[in-house]
């Protein structure tokens, strides 16, 4: 039999979602753009970085740094990159009229190669 849960009780614990962090991730566009019309592979690219730091970093607001669009824009609307590094940053939000008190910027990283590259957690230093 499956141990009964004792109802009432919570776990209490430090949320990490609440927390100000860096990492840095590869995202494979490629996948998540199969089968997407030429003339909007670019812009369904963003959305798909936009949602996949959403969901990795667990705020509802993101921020694309300029770079990032450069890159992703770099060949054209059609022949978007398969793979791109970009850094995460869940950072403290200043706008008082934000209804969210954390934000995620998503900035670009260059690299040479993706092979072993594995999911980093980088310092605020």
């Amino acid at each position: 039999m499956a141990p009964e849960k004792k109802s009432g009780e919570k776990k209490k614990g430090h949320s990490a979602i609440n927390e100000v962090m860096t990492q840095e991730y590869t995202v494979n566009i490629h996948k998540r753009i199969h089968g997407v019309d030429f003339k909007k592979r670019a812009t369904w690219a963003l959305k798909e970085i936009q949602k996949f730091a959403m969901q990795e970093m667990g705020t509802p607001d993101v921020h694309i740094d300029t770079r990032l669009n450069k890159a992703v824009w770099a060949k054209g609307i059609r022949t978007v990159p398969y793979q791109i590094c970009v850094l995460l940053s869940r950072k403290c939000n200043e706008d008082e009229d934000s209804p969210n008190k954390l934000y995620t910027l998503v900035t670009y990283v260059p690299v040479t190669t993706f092979k072993n590259q594995p999911t980093v957690n980088v310092d605020e230093n």
